[in-house]
């Protein structure tokens, strides 16, 4: 959820189609929210609702300093995690 916002800010809906785009399946509202609430709570992510001219206004979300250092340091260890398990299987002969 962190990696979405790398690029800047965006709202809940754009941020589902980026996830869902990139493989993760179709992200429901009831899913998403709450875990961007959870991101905002924890000091991660800051929101801003902005009205619309059209439609229901919209909350935008942005990643905070420390949202940047999680991402970073929680990425790294995914990573060694991914390359922990590719050299496990690939011993096994999956690939």
């Amino acid at each position: 959820m962190l990696a979405s916002l790398t690029d800047g800010e965006s709202y809940g809906y754009e941020i589902a189609k980026l996830l869902g785009a990139a493989g993760f399946g179709q992200i429901k509202g009831g899913t998403l929210y709450p875990v961007l609430n959870r991101l905002e709570e924890a000091g991660l992510v800051a929101a801003e609702f902005r009205a619309t001219e059209k439609g229901p206004g919209r909350r935008y979300y942005s990643l905070t300093d420390a949202g940047r250092e999680t991402l970073g340091e929680q990425g790294g260890l995914w990573l060694a995690f991914d390359a922990s398990v590719r050299e496990v299987l690939g011993k096994a002969g999956v690939r």
